[in-house]
């Protein structure tokens, strides 16, 4: 992809980098009005690019997906992976590519794809999705509950990822809704500029 006003080329995709997804669906609508974004144009939803078996794959954390995961071999809820093309042409909405600010070291990737890989599987936090809306909501169910990676949303999924890799620093990942997160990371200097990939 070429951006026209910059004259620049799109980042190549890379394991670490995250992918958000701005569904054309009131769900996502409401997700965005929950969590301080624009309907249609916020965040709803994000992944996060690793590594399997030698293929860059997108992890997420989801029951809106009907596409098989690639590693169990059958459509499913909670954490899957897929192969981005795939997910790109049966989702209906926006979606764009926020790159890490660097290449992962070969040990940092090495943890992220053994991270991921361990949480495969695992069942949709539904309750902790809707507890991560609005950064007041959050900030007090963050000190009601403690951390628990035992059933994982989106966001959750790609800040405990981006947290046991060392590049994002965070006491709770249950918190970030993925409005809050790539905001933060983009104020951080974590992820760069997203780019639209649909």
């Amino acid at each position: 992809m070429f951006d026209l006003f910059t004259q620049k080329a799109a980042p190549e995709i890379k394991a670490g980098d995250l992918i958000g997804f701005s569904g054309h669906h009131l769900l996502g609508a409401a997700i965005n009005l929950a969590t301080y974004g624009i309907p249609f144009w916020g965040l709803s939803h994000v992944g996060i690019i690793g590594e399997h078996s030698g293929e860059l794959l997108l992890f997420e954390a989801t029951t809106l997906s009907d596409l098989p995961c690639v590693i169990q071999g059958k459509s499913v809820d909670g954490t899957q992976a897929h192969r981005l093309g795939a997910r790109l042409e049966t989702y209906r909405g926006k979606v764009w590519h926020y790159p890490l600010y660097r290449p992962l070291y070969p040990f940092e990737q090495e943890r992220l794809s053994t991270f991921l890989a361990s949480h495969i599987g695992i069942d949709y936090d539904a309750i902790g999705a809707f507890r991560s809306g609005g950064v007041g909501w959050s900030w007090i169910e963050s000190k009601l509950y403690r951390q628990n990676l035992s059933s994982l949303f989106c966001s959750e999924l790609c800040a405990a990822a981006h947290a046991h890799i060392g590049v994002f620093r965070t006491d709770h990942a249950s918190r970030w809704s993925p409005n809050r997160l790539c905001r933060t990371e983009r104020r951080r200097g974590i992820l760069l500029k997203p780019w639209r990939l649909k």
